[in-house]
Protein backbone atom coordinates (compact mmCIF):
# COMPACT_ATOMS: atom_id res chain seq x y z
CA UNK A 1 0.00 0.00 0.00
CA UNK A 2 1.06 3.62 -0.38
CA UNK A 3 0.11 7.06 1.58
CA UNK A 4 0.65 10.20 -0.84
CA UNK A 5 -1.03 14.06 -0.31
CA UNK A 6 -1.16 16.25 -3.22
CA UNK A 7 -2.65 19.58 -2.63
CA UNK A 8 -4.96 18.99 0.05
CA UNK A 9 -6.12 15.87 -1.21
CA UNK A 10 -5.11 12.60 0.81
CA UNK A 11 -4.77 9.07 -0.30
CA UNK A 12 -4.25 5.40 0.82
CA UNK A 13 -3.85 3.26 -2.30
CA UNK A 14 -3.96 -0.53 -0.75
CA UNK A 15 -4.14 -4.13 -2.49
CA UNK A 16 -6.12 -6.87 -0.21
CA UNK A 17 -3.84 -9.98 0.38
CA UNK A 18 -5.79 -12.74 -0.61
CA UNK A 19 -8.31 -11.60 -3.39
CA UNK A 20 -5.94 -8.96 -4.52
CA UNK A 21 -8.62 -6.03 -4.83
CA UNK A 22 -7.05 -2.80 -5.25
CA UNK A 23 -8.52 0.55 -3.49
CA UNK A 24 -7.81 3.89 -2.70
CA UNK A 25 -9.34 5.87 -0.35
CA UNK A 26 -9.43 9.10 -0.76
CA UNK A 27 -10.39 12.36 1.61
CA UNK A 28 -10.46 16.13 1.08
CA UNK A 29 -11.26 18.56 3.74
CA UNK A 30 -12.29 22.47 3.26
CA UNK A 31 -11.86 24.98 6.12
CA UNK A 32 -14.57 28.00 6.68
CA UNK A 33 -15.26 30.67 8.52
CA UNK A 34 -18.48 32.24 9.03
CA UNK A 35 -19.45 30.15 6.02
CA UNK A 36 -16.43 31.82 4.12
CA UNK A 37 -13.80 29.23 2.91
CA UNK A 38 -10.52 29.54 4.63
CA UNK A 39 -7.58 28.65 1.73
CA UNK A 40 -4.99 27.40 4.22
CA UNK A 41 -3.05 24.53 3.91
CA UNK A 42 -3.69 22.00 6.38
CA UNK A 43 -0.84 20.63 8.32
CA UNK A 44 -0.36 16.89 7.33
CA UNK A 45 0.23 14.16 9.76
CA UNK A 46 1.17 11.07 7.46
CA UNK A 47 2.53 7.55 8.24
CA UNK A 48 3.15 4.29 6.92
CA UNK A 49 -0.80 3.13 7.59
CA UNK A 50 -2.69 6.57 7.87
CA UNK A 51 -3.11 10.57 6.95
CA UNK A 52 -4.52 13.28 8.62
CA UNK A 53 -5.25 16.67 7.90
CA UNK A 54 -4.48 19.08 10.96
CA UNK A 55 -6.05 23.00 10.72
CA UNK A 56 -5.15 25.93 12.47
CA UNK A 57 -7.37 28.76 12.89
CA UNK A 58 -8.38 31.60 15.55
CA UNK A 59 -11.63 31.98 16.10
CA UNK A 60 -13.30 35.19 17.73
CA UNK A 61 -16.38 35.32 20.45
CA UNK A 62 -20.03 34.67 18.01
CA UNK A 63 -18.16 33.47 14.75
CA UNK A 64 -18.32 29.69 13.76
CA UNK A 65 -15.59 27.32 11.85
CA UNK A 66 -16.99 25.01 10.52
CA UNK A 67 -15.09 21.95 8.13
CA UNK A 68 -16.68 20.07 4.99
CA UNK A 69 -14.70 16.41 4.65
CA UNK A 70 -15.75 14.78 1.07
CA UNK A 71 -13.84 11.37 1.43
CA UNK A 72 -14.65 8.05 -0.66
CA UNK A 73 -13.38 5.13 -2.54
CA UNK A 74 -12.12 4.02 -5.77
CA UNK A 75 -11.38 0.31 -6.95
CA UNK A 76 -10.62 -1.83 -9.51
CA UNK A 77 -13.53 -3.37 -9.90
CA UNK A 78 -14.58 0.12 -12.07
CA UNK A 79 -10.90 1.35 -12.43
CA UNK A 80 -8.10 0.55 -13.98
CA UNK A 81 -5.80 -0.16 -10.90
CA UNK A 82 -3.24 2.02 -12.12
CA UNK A 83 -5.36 4.75 -12.04
CA UNK A 84 -7.50 4.92 -9.10
CA UNK A 85 -5.75 8.46 -8.02
CA UNK A 86 -6.43 9.67 -10.62
CA UNK A 87 -10.15 8.60 -10.37
CA UNK A 88 -10.43 9.74 -7.12
CA UNK A 89 -9.11 13.27 -8.11
CA UNK A 90 -11.46 12.89 -10.73
CA UNK A 91 -14.56 12.33 -7.85
CA UNK A 92 -13.57 15.44 -5.91
CA UNK A 93 -13.41 17.50 -8.35
CA UNK A 94 -16.79 16.90 -9.11
CA UNK A 95 -18.06 16.68 -5.42
CA UNK A 96 -16.35 20.42 -5.03
CA UNK A 97 -18.11 21.94 -8.03
CA UNK A 98 -20.97 20.67 -6.48
CA UNK A 99 -20.57 21.21 -2.94
CA UNK A 100 -21.36 20.39 0.53
CA UNK A 101 -25.04 21.54 0.89
CA UNK A 102 -25.47 20.58 -2.17
CA UNK A 103 -24.70 16.91 -1.90
CA UNK A 104 -26.01 16.79 1.66
CA UNK A 105 -29.54 17.53 -0.18
CA UNK A 106 -28.93 15.35 -2.66
CA UNK A 107 -28.86 12.79 0.04
CA UNK A 108 -31.80 13.68 1.63
CA UNK A 109 -33.73 13.72 -1.50
CA UNK A 110 -32.70 9.95 -2.09
CA UNK A 111 -33.36 8.80 1.38
CA UNK A 112 -36.81 10.54 1.28
CA UNK A 113 -37.56 8.21 -1.89
CA UNK A 114 -35.96 5.30 0.01
CA UNK A 115 -38.50 5.70 2.97
CA UNK A 116 -41.72 6.71 1.00
CA UNK A 117 -41.22 3.39 -0.27
CA UNK A 118 -39.98 1.09 1.76
CA UNK A 119 -41.53 2.33 5.30
CA UNK A 120 -43.26 0.49 7.46
CA UNK A 121 -45.26 2.22 10.60
CA UNK A 122 -46.38 0.85 13.53
CA UNK A 123 -48.74 2.21 16.26
CA UNK A 124 -49.31 1.73 19.60
CA UNK A 125 -45.94 0.22 19.59
CA UNK A 126 -42.49 2.34 19.70
CA UNK A 127 -40.15 -0.62 20.50
CA UNK A 128 -41.64 -2.69 17.33
CA UNK A 129 -41.69 0.69 15.25
CA UNK A 130 -38.10 1.44 16.50
CA UNK A 131 -36.80 -2.00 15.14
CA UNK A 132 -38.27 -2.44 12.02
CA UNK A 133 -37.24 1.34 11.23
CA UNK A 134 -33.66 0.58 11.96
CA UNK A 135 -33.56 -2.72 10.36
CA UNK A 136 -35.14 -0.86 7.06
CA UNK A 137 -32.43 1.73 7.39
CA UNK A 138 -29.35 -0.81 7.63
CA UNK A 139 -30.63 -2.78 4.52
CA UNK A 140 -30.79 0.41 2.31
CA UNK A 141 -27.68 1.50 3.54
CA UNK A 142 -25.76 -1.39 2.65
CA UNK A 143 -27.38 -2.67 -0.83
CA UNK A 144 -28.08 -0.25 -3.53
CA UNK A 145 -28.50 -2.90 -6.28
CA UNK A 146 -26.95 -1.20 -9.13
CA UNK A 147 -24.23 -3.27 -9.71
CA UNK A 148 -24.73 -7.04 -10.19
CA UNK A 149 -20.69 -7.44 -9.32
CA UNK A 150 -22.22 -6.73 -5.50
CA UNK A 151 -23.98 -8.60 -2.84
CA UNK A 152 -24.82 -8.33 0.98
CA UNK A 153 -22.33 -9.26 3.67
CA UNK A 154 -24.09 -11.01 6.80
CA UNK A 155 -22.58 -7.78 8.63
CA UNK A 156 -22.76 -5.18 5.77
CA UNK A 157 -20.42 -2.35 7.02
CA UNK A 158 -20.65 -2.64 10.10
CA UNK A 159 -18.13 -5.13 11.26
CA UNK A 160 -15.28 -7.00 10.46
CA UNK A 161 -16.76 -10.51 11.19
CA UNK A 162 -17.28 -12.61 8.04
CA UNK A 163 -15.12 -10.38 6.01
CA UNK A 164 -18.19 -8.86 3.85
CA UNK A 165 -19.05 -12.15 2.12
CA UNK A 166 -22.00 -13.63 0.86
CA UNK A 167 -23.67 -16.06 2.06
CA UNK A 168 -27.02 -18.32 0.94
CA UNK A 169 -28.83 -15.77 3.41
CA UNK A 170 -28.93 -13.39 0.30
CA UNK A 171 -31.67 -15.62 -1.54
CA UNK A 172 -33.17 -16.86 1.43
CA UNK A 173 -34.20 -13.73 3.15
CA UNK A 174 -32.63 -10.49 1.29
CA UNK A 175 -34.40 -10.91 -2.09
CA UNK A 176 -37.78 -10.81 -1.09
CA UNK A 177 -37.46 -7.27 0.50
CA UNK A 178 -35.76 -5.63 -2.44
CA UNK A 179 -37.89 -7.63 -4.86
CA UNK A 180 -41.02 -6.16 -2.92
CA UNK A 181 -39.05 -2.06 -2.03
CA UNK A 182 -37.36 -1.59 -5.15
CA UNK A 183 -37.11 -2.09 -8.99
CA UNK A 184 -36.98 -5.68 -10.25
CA UNK A 185 -34.22 -4.71 -11.48
CA UNK A 186 -32.30 -4.74 -8.35
CA UNK A 187 -33.46 -8.21 -7.41
CA UNK A 188 -32.42 -9.60 -11.31
CA UNK A 189 -28.84 -8.19 -10.71
CA UNK A 190 -28.98 -10.50 -6.77
CA UNK A 191 -28.88 -13.08 -9.40
CA UNK A 192 -27.14 -11.66 -11.89
CA UNK A 193 -24.49 -11.88 -9.62
CA UNK A 194 -24.59 -15.87 -9.02
CA UNK A 195 -24.40 -16.27 -12.90
CA UNK A 196 -21.81 -14.05 -12.86
CA UNK A 197 -19.83 -16.78 -10.30
CA UNK A 198 -20.98 -19.76 -12.55
CA UNK A 199 -17.66 -20.65 -13.55
CA UNK A 200 -16.06 -20.85 -10.68
CA UNK A 201 -19.11 -22.94 -9.15
CA UNK A 202 -18.33 -25.42 -11.78
CA UNK A 203 -14.68 -25.53 -10.64
CA UNK A 204 -15.52 -25.55 -7.22
CA UNK A 205 -17.65 -28.89 -7.83
CA UNK A 206 -14.70 -29.91 -9.65
CA UNK A 207 -12.11 -29.35 -6.97
CA UNK A 208 -14.57 -32.02 -4.94
CA UNK A 209 -14.67 -34.93 -7.61
CA UNK A 210 -18.04 -33.65 -9.66
CA UNK A 211 -17.88 -33.72 -13.24
CA UNK A 212 -19.86 -32.46 -16.41
CA UNK A 213 -20.92 -29.00 -15.38
CA UNK A 214 -21.74 -29.71 -11.83
CA UNK A 215 -21.49 -26.54 -9.39
CA UNK A 216 -21.55 -26.12 -6.61
CA UNK A 217 -21.47 -22.58 -5.18
CA UNK A 218 -19.35 -21.24 -2.21
CA UNK A 219 -20.70 -21.48 1.37
CA UNK A 220 -18.72 -17.71 1.84
CA UNK A 221 -17.85 -15.92 -1.04
CA UNK A 222 -16.51 -12.48 -2.57
CA UNK A 223 -15.21 -13.24 -6.12
CA UNK A 224 -16.73 -16.67 -6.50
CA UNK A 225 -14.17 -18.67 -4.47
CA UNK A 226 -14.49 -20.40 -1.53
CA UNK A 227 -13.89 -18.39 1.75
CA UNK A 228 -14.72 -20.74 4.13
CA UNK A 229 -12.58 -23.67 5.78
CA UNK A 230 -14.52 -25.77 7.89
CA UNK A 231 -15.30 -28.73 6.18
CA UNK A 232 -18.52 -29.89 8.03
CA UNK A 233 -20.06 -26.28 6.14
CA UNK A 234 -17.46 -25.59 3.09
CA UNK A 235 -18.24 -29.72 1.87
CA UNK A 236 -21.51 -30.71 3.45
CA UNK A 237 -23.61 -27.43 3.94
CA UNK A 238 -24.43 -28.36 0.15
CA UNK A 239 -28.18 -27.08 0.63
CA UNK A 240 -26.88 -23.55 -0.41
CA UNK A 241 -27.00 -24.62 -3.89
CA UNK A 242 -30.73 -25.18 -3.49
CA UNK A 243 -31.33 -21.67 -1.95
CA UNK A 244 -29.57 -19.96 -5.44
CA UNK A 245 -32.29 -22.59 -7.80
CA UNK A 246 -35.14 -21.08 -5.60
CA UNK A 247 -34.19 -17.21 -5.90
CA UNK A 248 -34.17 -17.54 -9.77
CA UNK A 249 -38.23 -19.57 -9.24
CA UNK A 250 -39.50 -16.47 -6.32
CA UNK A 251 -37.81 -13.98 -8.38
CA UNK A 252 -39.89 -14.70 -10.99
CA UNK A 253 -42.92 -15.88 -9.68
CA UNK A 254 -43.13 -12.47 -7.58
CA UNK A 255 -42.30 -9.70 -10.46
CA UNK A 256 -43.90 -12.03 -13.62
CA UNK A 257 -40.21 -11.30 -15.51
CA UNK A 258 -39.32 -14.87 -16.85
CA UNK A 259 -37.10 -13.10 -19.89
CA UNK A 260 -34.02 -14.26 -16.76
CA UNK A 261 -34.36 -17.82 -17.31
CA UNK A 262 -33.58 -18.33 -20.49
CA UNK A 263 -31.33 -15.68 -21.10
CA UNK A 264 -29.26 -16.88 -17.27
CA UNK A 265 -31.29 -18.87 -15.03
CA UNK A 266 -31.43 -22.09 -16.82
CA UNK A 267 -27.73 -22.43 -16.84
CA UNK A 268 -27.53 -22.23 -13.14
CA UNK A 269 -30.37 -24.64 -12.68
CA UNK A 270 -28.71 -27.01 -15.05
CA UNK A 271 -25.41 -27.22 -13.12
CA UNK A 272 -27.25 -27.54 -9.69
CA UNK A 273 -29.62 -30.30 -10.62
CA UNK A 274 -26.18 -31.94 -12.44
CA UNK A 275 -24.65 -31.35 -8.73
CA UNK A 276 -27.77 -32.91 -7.10
CA UNK A 277 -27.80 -35.91 -9.56
CA UNK A 278 -24.20 -36.85 -8.66
CA UNK A 279 -24.52 -35.90 -5.19
CA UNK A 280 -27.12 -38.65 -4.47
CA UNK A 281 -26.05 -42.13 -3.55
CA UNK A 282 -28.68 -45.36 -4.40
CA UNK A 283 -29.17 -46.78 -1.34
CA UNK A 284 -30.11 -50.83 -2.47
CA UNK A 285 -31.13 -51.58 1.38
CA UNK A 286 -34.06 -48.41 1.12
CA UNK A 287 -34.38 -48.98 -3.11
CA UNK A 288 -34.67 -44.85 -2.87
CA UNK A 289 -31.90 -42.15 -3.58
CA UNK A 290 -30.44 -40.81 -0.36
CA UNK A 291 -27.49 -37.74 0.51
CA UNK A 292 -25.19 -38.65 2.95
CA UNK A 293 -22.90 -36.94 4.69
CA UNK A 294 -24.60 -33.55 5.02
CA UNK A 295 -24.93 -30.45 7.45
CA UNK A 296 -28.78 -28.72 7.19
CA UNK A 297 -29.56 -25.30 7.82
CA UNK A 298 -28.90 -25.82 11.40
CA UNK A 299 -25.64 -26.08 11.63
CA UNK A 300 -25.56 -28.06 15.43
CA UNK A 301 -25.86 -31.03 13.36
CA UNK A 302 -22.82 -31.94 11.03
CA UNK A 303 -21.97 -35.05 8.79
CA UNK A 304 -26.03 -36.02 8.88
CA UNK A 305 -27.56 -38.20 6.14
CA UNK A 306 -30.39 -37.40 4.97
CA UNK A 307 -31.27 -34.11 6.07
CA UNK A 308 -35.00 -33.41 5.12
CA UNK A 309 -34.64 -29.96 4.13
CA UNK A 310 -31.59 -30.93 1.82
CA UNK A 311 -33.42 -34.15 -0.02
CA UNK A 312 -36.49 -31.98 -0.68
CA UNK A 313 -34.86 -29.31 -1.81
CA UNK A 314 -32.40 -31.42 -4.19
CA UNK A 315 -35.68 -33.10 -5.42
CA UNK A 316 -37.35 -29.67 -6.08
CA UNK A 317 -34.18 -28.18 -7.64
CA UNK A 318 -34.50 -31.30 -10.50
CA UNK A 319 -37.77 -31.26 -11.52
CA UNK A 320 -38.04 -27.07 -11.35
CA UNK A 321 -34.89 -27.75 -13.88
CA UNK A 322 -37.06 -30.14 -15.90
CA UNK A 323 -39.73 -27.86 -15.99
CA UNK A 324 -37.63 -24.64 -17.30
CA UNK A 325 -35.59 -26.84 -20.10
CA UNK A 326 -39.83 -27.47 -20.65
CA UNK A 327 -40.58 -24.06 -21.15
CA UNK A 328 -37.82 -22.71 -22.92
CA UNK A 329 -37.81 -25.57 -25.48
CA UNK A 330 -41.28 -24.76 -26.15
CA UNK A 331 -41.84 -20.72 -25.86
CA UNK A 332 -37.61 -20.03 -25.98
CA UNK A 333 -36.21 -21.97 -29.02
CA UNK A 334 -33.10 -19.79 -30.23
CA UNK A 335 -32.12 -19.61 -26.15
CA UNK A 336 -33.00 -23.38 -25.63
CA UNK A 337 -30.22 -24.33 -28.48
CA UNK A 338 -27.96 -21.86 -27.04
CA UNK A 339 -27.76 -23.02 -24.26
CA UNK A 340 -28.12 -26.61 -24.93
CA UNK A 341 -24.89 -26.37 -26.93
CA UNK A 342 -23.04 -24.37 -24.06
CA UNK A 343 -23.45 -27.09 -21.71
CA UNK A 344 -24.17 -30.18 -23.97
CA UNK A 345 -27.29 -31.58 -22.12
CA UNK A 346 -28.83 -34.47 -23.43
CA UNK A 347 -32.08 -36.18 -23.02
CA UNK A 348 -30.22 -39.12 -21.27
CA UNK A 349 -28.86 -37.07 -18.51
CA UNK A 350 -32.08 -35.88 -17.89
CA UNK A 351 -34.14 -38.94 -17.46
CA UNK A 352 -31.29 -39.81 -14.94
CA UNK A 353 -31.50 -36.81 -13.20
CA UNK A 354 -35.34 -37.65 -12.71
CA UNK A 355 -34.80 -41.33 -11.62
CA UNK A 356 -33.11 -39.17 -8.59
CA UNK A 357 -35.84 -37.16 -8.01
CA UNK A 358 -38.62 -39.40 -8.46
CA UNK A 359 -36.76 -41.96 -5.63
CA UNK A 360 -35.62 -39.51 -3.81
CA UNK A 361 -35.52 -40.65 0.33
CA UNK A 362 -37.42 -39.04 3.05
CA UNK A 363 -37.29 -39.91 6.45
CA UNK A 364 -40.62 -39.93 8.37
CA UNK A 365 -41.92 -41.12 12.19
CA UNK A 366 -45.57 -42.53 12.11
CA UNK A 367 -45.06 -42.62 15.89
CA UNK A 368 -45.05 -38.35 16.14
CA UNK A 369 -46.36 -38.17 12.24
CA UNK A 370 -43.35 -35.94 10.75
CA UNK A 371 -41.11 -36.09 8.49
CA UNK A 372 -37.62 -36.58 10.52
CA UNK A 373 -34.51 -33.81 10.50
CA UNK A 374 -32.42 -36.53 9.59
CA UNK A 375 -31.55 -39.94 10.04
CA UNK A 376 -31.37 -40.74 13.80
CA UNK A 377 -32.72 -37.93 14.84
CA UNK A 378 -35.04 -39.50 17.01
CA UNK A 379 -32.15 -41.21 18.74
CA UNK A 380 -31.40 -38.40 20.64
CA UNK A 381 -32.38 -37.82 24.22
CA UNK A 382 -35.05 -35.61 23.13
CA UNK A 383 -35.04 -32.69 25.96
CA UNK A 384 -36.76 -29.48 24.76
CA UNK A 385 -35.24 -25.92 25.06
CA UNK A 386 -38.03 -25.54 28.33
CA UNK A 387 -35.65 -27.93 30.06
CA UNK A 388 -32.58 -26.03 29.36
CA UNK A 389 -31.21 -24.10 32.27
CA UNK A 390 -31.13 -20.37 30.97
CA UNK A 391 -27.50 -20.39 32.44
CA UNK A 392 -26.37 -23.18 29.91
CA UNK A 393 -27.02 -20.93 26.80
CA UNK A 394 -26.01 -19.62 24.38
CA UNK A 395 -24.88 -23.57 24.36
CA UNK A 396 -22.35 -22.60 21.13
CA UNK A 397 -20.54 -19.85 24.05
CA UNK A 398 -21.03 -23.14 27.19
CA UNK A 399 -20.92 -26.09 25.64
CA UNK A 400 -18.47 -28.62 23.72
CA UNK A 401 -19.17 -28.87 20.23
CA UNK A 402 -19.69 -33.11 20.76
CA UNK A 403 -22.40 -31.93 23.48
CA UNK A 404 -23.78 -29.83 21.15
CA UNK A 405 -23.40 -32.72 18.41
CA UNK A 406 -25.33 -35.39 20.74
CA UNK A 407 -28.12 -32.87 21.65
CA UNK A 408 -31.44 -32.54 19.91
CA UNK A 409 -31.05 -28.93 20.05
CA UNK A 410 -31.62 -26.77 16.61
CA UNK A 411 -29.87 -23.09 16.03
CA UNK A 412 -32.46 -22.48 12.99
CA UNK A 413 -35.25 -23.16 11.23
CA UNK A 414 -34.00 -26.72 9.14
CA UNK A 415 -37.24 -28.57 8.45
CA UNK A 416 -39.32 -25.75 8.81
CA UNK A 417 -37.02 -23.69 6.70
CA UNK A 418 -38.12 -26.22 4.08
CA UNK A 419 -41.96 -25.73 5.10
CA UNK A 420 -41.24 -22.30 4.81
CA UNK A 421 -39.79 -22.42 1.00
CA UNK A 422 -42.40 -24.94 -0.10
CA UNK A 423 -45.51 -23.51 1.67
CA UNK A 424 -48.00 -24.59 -1.13
CA UNK A 425 -46.70 -28.04 -0.92
CA UNK A 426 -48.08 -29.09 2.74
CA UNK A 427 -51.52 -28.34 4.55
CA UNK A 428 -51.62 -26.48 7.24
CA UNK A 429 -51.85 -29.21 9.35
CA UNK A 430 -49.01 -30.64 8.23
CA UNK A 431 -47.43 -27.34 8.99
CA UNK A 432 -48.61 -27.43 12.54
CA UNK A 433 -47.57 -31.00 13.03
CA UNK A 434 -44.12 -30.09 12.26
CA UNK A 435 -44.07 -26.37 14.45
CA UNK A 436 -45.21 -28.25 17.30
CA UNK A 437 -42.30 -30.88 16.79
CA UNK A 438 -39.53 -29.04 16.01
CA UNK A 439 -39.73 -25.93 17.40
CA UNK A 440 -39.68 -26.76 21.26
CA UNK A 441 -36.14 -27.95 20.67
CA UNK A 442 -35.22 -24.66 18.13
CA UNK A 443 -32.71 -22.55 20.30
CA UNK A 444 -33.05 -19.65 17.89
CA UNK A 445 -28.78 -18.78 18.08
CA UNK A 446 -29.30 -17.90 14.80
CA UNK A 447 -29.95 -14.87 13.92
CA UNK A 448 -32.05 -16.37 10.68
CA UNK A 449 -34.38 -18.19 12.93
CA UNK A 450 -36.61 -16.08 14.23
CA UNK A 451 -38.48 -14.66 11.44
CA UNK A 452 -39.19 -17.69 9.99
CA UNK A 453 -40.87 -19.19 12.90
CA UNK A 454 -42.49 -15.52 13.15
CA UNK A 455 -43.97 -16.34 9.73
CA UNK A 456 -45.37 -19.76 10.82
CA UNK A 457 -46.36 -18.73 13.90
CA UNK A 458 -48.99 -16.31 12.50
CA UNK A 459 -49.94 -18.48 10.13
CA UNK A 460 -51.20 -20.71 12.60
CA UNK A 461 -53.07 -17.88 14.42
CA UNK A 462 -50.17 -17.81 17.29
CA UNK A 463 -50.21 -13.92 17.61
CA UNK A 464 -48.35 -13.80 20.87
CA UNK A 465 -45.51 -16.37 19.45
CA UNK A 466 -45.42 -14.86 16.53
CA UNK A 467 -45.08 -11.36 18.26
CA UNK A 468 -42.31 -12.51 20.33
CA UNK A 469 -40.60 -13.98 17.93
CA UNK A 470 -41.07 -10.53 15.68
CA UNK A 471 -39.47 -8.36 18.51
CA UNK A 472 -36.77 -10.81 18.92
CA UNK A 473 -35.81 -10.06 15.21
CA UNK A 474 -36.72 -6.35 14.98
CA UNK A 475 -34.35 -5.39 18.01
CA UNK A 476 -31.80 -8.48 17.55
CA UNK A 477 -28.99 -5.88 17.74
CA UNK A 478 -31.13 -2.92 19.33
CA UNK A 479 -31.22 -5.18 22.51
CA UNK A 480 -27.77 -7.04 22.06
CA UNK A 481 -29.74 -10.05 22.69
CA UNK A 482 -26.82 -12.43 22.03
CA UNK A 483 -24.50 -10.50 22.79
CA UNK A 484 -22.00 -10.51 20.11
CA UNK A 485 -23.22 -7.15 18.80
CA UNK A 486 -19.76 -5.55 18.82
CA UNK A 487 -18.84 -8.07 15.67
CA UNK A 488 -21.01 -5.86 13.57
CA UNK A 489 -24.79 -5.66 13.07
CA UNK A 490 -27.19 -8.73 11.81
CA UNK A 491 -27.88 -6.96 8.34
CA UNK A 492 -29.27 -10.07 6.18
CA UNK A 493 -31.81 -11.18 9.11
CA UNK A 494 -32.43 -7.89 9.42
CA UNK A 495 -34.52 -8.31 5.91
CA UNK A 496 -36.41 -11.48 7.40
CA UNK A 497 -37.73 -8.83 10.19
CA UNK A 498 -39.60 -7.33 7.24
CA UNK A 499 -40.55 -10.61 6.30
CA UNK A 500 -41.90 -11.06 9.52
CA UNK A 501 -44.62 -8.24 9.12
CA UNK A 502 -45.29 -8.69 5.69
CA UNK A 503 -45.53 -12.26 5.05
CA UNK A 504 -45.92 -13.11 8.96
CA UNK A 505 -48.61 -10.61 10.12
CA UNK A 506 -50.07 -9.08 6.52
CA UNK A 507 -50.20 -12.93 5.19
CA UNK A 508 -48.57 -11.47 2.05
CA UNK A 509 -47.94 -14.40 -0.75
CA UNK A 510 -48.05 -14.56 -4.52
CA UNK A 511 -50.96 -17.31 -5.79
CA UNK A 512 -52.35 -17.88 -9.14
CA UNK A 513 -49.97 -14.80 -10.24
CA UNK A 514 -51.79 -12.17 -7.70
CA UNK A 515 -50.58 -10.80 -4.73
CA UNK A 516 -52.43 -12.83 -1.53
CA UNK A 517 -53.25 -11.67 1.79
CA UNK A 518 -54.11 -13.08 5.00
CA UNK A 519 -53.62 -10.29 7.52
CA UNK A 520 -53.91 -10.40 10.99
CA UNK A 521 -52.43 -8.30 13.73
CA UNK A 522 -50.77 -8.16 17.56
CA UNK A 523 -53.29 -7.20 19.80
CA UNK A 524 -50.19 -4.69 21.17
CA UNK A 525 -50.65 -2.81 17.71
CA UNK A 526 -53.24 -0.48 16.63
CA UNK A 527 -52.48 -0.02 12.98
CA UNK A 528 -49.48 -0.71 10.49
CA UNK A 529 -48.88 -0.44 7.47
CA UNK A 530 -46.31 -0.99 4.41
CA UNK A 531 -46.37 -0.81 0.58
CA UNK A 532 -45.02 -3.44 -2.06
CA UNK A 533 -43.87 -3.26 -5.93
CA UNK A 534 -45.96 -5.54 -7.85
CA UNK A 535 -44.90 -5.39 -11.01
CA UNK A 536 -44.35 -1.97 -11.30
CA UNK A 537 -47.86 -1.23 -9.61
CA UNK A 538 -47.43 0.11 -6.04
CA UNK A 539 -50.09 -1.24 -3.20
CA UNK A 540 -50.79 0.30 0.20
CA UNK A 541 -51.76 -1.85 2.84
CA UNK A 542 -52.97 -0.49 6.06
CA UNK A 543 -54.20 -3.45 8.79
CA UNK A 544 -55.89 -2.06 12.02
CA UNK A 545 -57.65 -4.26 14.73
CA UNK A 546 -60.99 -4.28 12.58
CA UNK A 547 -60.33 -4.02 9.07
CA UNK A 548 -57.71 -3.36 6.42
CA UNK A 549 -57.46 -0.91 3.73
CA UNK A 550 -55.54 -1.41 0.18
CA UNK A 551 -54.57 1.56 -1.73
CA UNK A 552 -53.32 1.02 -5.63
CA UNK A 553 -50.87 3.66 -6.90
CA UNK A 554 -50.94 2.41 -10.49
CA UNK A 555 -52.74 3.00 -14.07
CA UNK A 556 -54.62 -0.58 -14.61
CA UNK A 557 -56.99 -2.24 -12.26
CA UNK A 558 -54.86 -5.11 -9.89
CA UNK A 559 -56.77 -8.34 -8.21
CA UNK A 560 -55.76 -9.13 -5.36
CA UNK A 561 -56.56 -12.17 -2.81
CA UNK A 562 -57.74 -11.40 0.85
CA UNK A 563 -58.15 -14.11 2.93
CA UNK A 564 -59.23 -16.47 -0.19
CA UNK A 565 -61.54 -14.17 -1.95
CA UNK A 566 -60.52 -12.06 -5.24
CA UNK A 567 -60.64 -8.62 -4.47
CA UNK A 568 -60.17 -5.76 -7.63
CA UNK A 569 -58.58 -2.32 -6.90
CA UNK A 570 -58.83 0.39 -9.03
CA UNK A 571 -56.08 2.61 -10.01
CA UNK A 572 -55.54 5.20 -7.23
CA UNK A 573 -58.27 4.02 -5.28
CA UNK A 574 -58.88 2.62 -2.07
CA UNK A 575 -60.72 -0.72 -0.76
CA UNK A 576 -61.29 -2.02 2.84
CA UNK A 577 -62.01 -5.35 3.72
Amino acid sequence: HSVTEENGNAFIQAKTLKTDFYTCTFMKSQLFLNEKEQHAQPAVEKSSTHIAHNFTLEVSRNKTASIHKYGGYTVDRNHDKYELVNAAKSIIDKALAKGFNSLLNDQKDAWSKIWDMADITIEGDVKAQQGIRFNIFHLNQTYLGTDAKLNIGPKGFTGEKYGGSTYWDTEAYCIPFYMATKDQSVARNLLAYRYNHLQKAIENAEKLGFKDGAALYPMVTMNGEECHNEWEITFEEIHRNGAIAFAIFNYYRYTGDYSYIPEKGLEVLIAIARFWHQRATFSVDKNKYVILGVTGPNEYENNVNNNWYTNYIAKWCIEYTFENIKRIEAEYSSDYTRVMNKVKLSKAEIKDWLKVANNMYFGYSKKHNVYLQQDGFLDKELITVEDLPKSERPINQKWSWDRILRSPYIKQADTLQGFYFFEDHFTTEELERHFDFYEPFTVHESSLSPCVHSIQAAKLNRMEQAYTFYLRTSRLDLDDYNHEVHEGLHITSMAGTWMSIVEGFGGMRVKDNKLSFEPKIPKQWSAYSFKVNFRNQIVKVLVNQNETHFELDGNNNLDIIVNGKVVTIGPNSLVTV
